[in-house]
């Protein structure tokens, strides 16, 4: 079906992953610990000072919209005190959007906290939430025009970090994504901090609606699960704990952001891992386009029908023509859910380019690939494919060809 003209068809990234030397960051200092496994963000793809050229490839592609983060370690980098030049900096990031077409979707918490923060107990120390709002009023004063904000990214996979990091400085792990080398199943999200962020995901909302008209949400890691034959019990405890709580959090919301890539299989043990196959993606995930429809309805089901935005789906692949076969059948998913009656706002493509990956550099996600030696930018034909499918609208019968 054809699309509104407001409709977002867009790309997504996260300021670690793209930015570099993001020194006063919790995950710069844990990648640079001597025992850690993770490959070093390092210059990352230097997208702090090349988000110019990142924003115009995209909008010459024909999408309209660019989903970006703050990053809390730059404008906060100790307590209380707020750099001035990294607002500034970000300001300058929004009024490029604006400028070259891109409608802002701005994300002000994606998974990394400034050190001293986490160095002071983090969001379980009792002043976590005071902490976040402090940093939120400062954002605020840059955020006057933007349509969009999200909160918080991945709340359900955010409070997985204080149990993975024993994990990543011991060498068990080197991502937050499951690798094919590493077929792990993360740990369970703790919900004695998931209370705590959703104590934190409404400060955040009553600060930007005083300040600002922006409208608000957060964005939930959405598993797409689905039940065993006579594991329906199990099936909805365990859905429950991993999305549905931060789901019901969002009932109310201007938005909440849907982020999918796979699925997965709840039996009475629990979520099944991903079994080695010959089609799993670079981060060992099943194949699975059609767990951004399951996802969808979910949420829509779940939030009572708070508009949606996928603010993240994609593959990590070093095949561009899967990425288009991929993105067409989860699209395909996405837009029968609209038929349905379900109100989808946006589709922002994870991720705007080949970046850092919580650890390693191995997945690649991108609609544009980056020498990291040289930093040249080449886009892939998946990018102009998309471009064309925002300008056209998405029809029924899909595209598949780039």
């Amino acid at each position: 079906m054809p699309t509104t003209p407001n409709f977002l068809w867009g790309a997504a990234s996260s300021a670690h992953q793209v930015e570099g030397n993001n020194t006063n960051s919790d995950w710069w200092w844990l990648e640079n610990q001597p025992k850690s496994a993770m490959e070093r963000s390092g210059r990352a793809v230097d997208s702090y000072h090349r988000y110019p050229e990142d924003m115009r490839l995209l909008a010459d592609a024909g999408l309209n919209s660019y989903r970006f983060g703050l990053e809390w370690a730059r404008i906060e980098p100790a307590p209380g005190e707020f750099d001035r030049a990294a607002l500034a900096h970000y300001r300058r990031m929004i009024d490029t959007a604006v400028d070259l077409g891109l409608t802002p979707v701005v994300t002000l918490q994606h998974f990394t906290h400034p050190l001293w923060f986490v160095q002071e107990g983090g969001w379980l120390e009792g002043k976590g939430v005071d902490r976040f709002a402090r940093y939120v009023e400062q954002t605020a004063t840059i955020l006057q025009d933007v349509p969009w904000v999200c909160t918080i990214n991945e709340p359900n996979i955010l409070t997985l970090s204080t149990r993975m990091v024993d994990r990543f400085v011991s060498g068990q792990a080197t991502s937050m994504t499951v690798t094919s080398e590493n077929n792990m199943v993360l740990p369970t999200p703790d919900p004695t901090i998931g209370a705590v962020l959703a104590k934190a995901h409404a400060a955040a909302q009553d600060i930007i609606h005083t300040r600002t008209d922006a409208r608000t949400g957060w964005t939930v890691a959405c598993q797409a699960l689905t039940p065993a034959a006579g594991s329906e019990a199990r099936f909805a405890e365990v859905k429950h704990v991993w999305e549905d709580f931060y789901l019901e959090q969002s009932r109310g919301d201007d938005f909440v952001g849907v982020q999918a890539y796979t699925s997965q299989t709840v039996d009475a043990d629990g979520i099944v891992p991903h079994p080695t196959h010959p089609d799993n993606t670079l981060t060992g995930w099943a194949y699975r386009p059609d767990a951004l429809g399951i996802a969808v309805r979910n949420a829509a089901e779940v939030t009572d029908g708070t508009p949606i935005i996928v603010t993240e789906n994609g593959i990590a692949t070093q095949d561009d023509e899967r990425r288009v076969r991929y993105t067409s059948e989860a699209l395909r998913a996405l837009f029968a859910a609209v038929d349905d009656g379900i109100d989808v706002r946006g589709y922002l493509h994870w991720s705007a380019l080949d970046n850092y990956e919580w650890g390693h550099w191995g997945p690649t996600f991108g609609l544009i690939a980056v020498d990291r030696t040289t930093f040249t930018r080449t886009p892939k034909p998946s990018l102009g494919w998309l471009g064309k499918v925002a300008r056209d609208g998405y029809p029924k019968d899909g595209i598949t060809a780039a």
